[in-house]
């Protein structure tokens, strides 16, 4: 396909350029492993500083050896929960929220079957926003760890972090937030908010797959997920993919470098998009908070329409997007997000998630609108004839 209208970034970004070209070398001439005592690989192992710097100040953590490097946001979201509970020994609760991404989902239902730990959602309203008097309420003496993500996948709804925060710290639990999401489109300060362990991937800010990191804060002992070699000081053994992690840490010094241009331009564009299909297509329902939204994310449903069809439609005519998270993607069941918003029956299968980049231009976004609205149509007149 020739020049695609990619506006499905929550899903996966285009590798930034320079990232790219400061991963060659690494994978072409400088091939040591970072845990070798000869030349090459100390100047492996003085890279990976370096990139350790670079994400530390992406995330507001004072310290590098705060950041566990990790292959993606999944392993720094296991090792998070892993962590909280084994620094809070004779706790067995987790809170978390209903809209959480799978990876805290399917962990916390691990533990329980394994472990036995006690898990407590917190609901959301129509708009998918946090019940933070639940949330106060299910917090308690045995409660390990608070999960809160920093900005939802789906909907782009950026969550109070600081406060649950504060209530889990209250109650002598500790806080845990999948900032996948929201690192490189929002401003994040780990330091000030009160997380005490965060989940970040490269490839949702313009770095490469593969790479992650988690942060946790000093004093807190790591559990690893993989165990063996005594890498990343013996939090996350196996031979560090050098090549990605210096991708990764480009990508965060220039996604932080534009990120106050970066957001008000995706805002734009994500509010002109937002007026387009309103006013070209009958019975769409827009999802989420507006008030508080990453700039870049509009999730809307369309009445009677099936949003699957539409993403297939829509690619046909060279417009990417999506029906929901890429993690769910292949299942025929609505997400759990817009089950616990209470989507009514009538728009949940119709939901369409448009994720912008900043490479995303005023001409995509007419583009997409022009198409939608030719998809939209075609489908519903297909219903009709049916």
């Amino acid at each position: 396909m020739e020049s695609p209208v990619y506006l499905d970034n929550n899903a996966s970004t285009r590798l930034d350029k320079q990232a790219l070209e400061a991963m060659i070398p690494w994978l072409e001439g400088r091939w040591g492993n970072a845990s070798s005592r000869h030349a090459m690989g100390m100047e492996a192992s003085a890279a990976l500083q370096t990139a350790r710097r670079s994400v530390r100040r992406l995330v507001g953590a004072e310290m590098d050896s705060e950041i566990v490097f990790t292959s993606g946001g999944t392993e720094a979201a296991n090792m998070a929960l892993l962590s909280a509970l084994e620094n809070r020994p004779g706790r067995n609760e987790i809170v978390y929220t209903a809209v959480e991404h799978p990876a805290i989902l399917a962990t916390i239902d691990h533990l329980a079957r394994a472990r036995g730990i006690v898990a407590h959602r917190v609901g959301v309203d129509s708009l998918g926003r946090i019940d933070l008097p639940a949330m106060r309420n299910a917090v308690g003496p045995r409660t390990a760890a608070v999960c809160c993500m920093w900005a939802n996948n789906e909907t782009g709804n950026i969550h109070p972090v600081r406060t649950a925060a504060a209530m889990a710290h209250a109650e002598g639990a500790l806080m845990v937030s999948d900032a996948v999401q929201a690192a490189g489109r929002i401003d994040i300060d780990v330091a000030s908010t009160g997380v005490d362990f965060l989940s970040i991937s490269a490839h949702k800010f313009h770095g490469p797959k593969g790479a992650g990191a988690l942060y946790a804060k000093h004093g807190l002992r790591v559990v690893p997920c993989l165990h063996g070699g005594k890498q990343e000081r013996g939090r996350r053994a196996g031979t560090e993919n050098v090549p990605a992690l210096v991708g990764m840490a480009v990508a965060a010094e220039s996604v932080a470098k534009q990120l106050p241009w970066q957001r008000d331009s995706q805002s734009a564009l994500r509010d002109l998009l937002r007026k387009l299909l309103s006013e070209r297509i009958a019975d769409v329902r827009e999802l989420g908070d507006p008030s508080s939204r990453l700039p870049n994310t509009l999730l809307v449903a369309f009445e009677e329409m099936e949003g699957e069809d539409a993403v297939d439609l829509l690619s046909r005519e060279g417009v990417l997007v999506s029906s929901g998270s890429a993690c769910a993607s292949g299942s025929h069941e609505p997400s759990h997000v817009l089950r616990a918003m209470k989507v009514p029956f009538s728009h949940i299968r119709g939901a369409i998630r448009f994720s912008l980049s900043r490479e995303t231009t005023e001409a995509q976004v007419r583009l997409a609108a022009d198409a939608l609205e030719r998809v939209a149509s075609r489908l519903r007149t297909k219903l009709q004839v049916a």
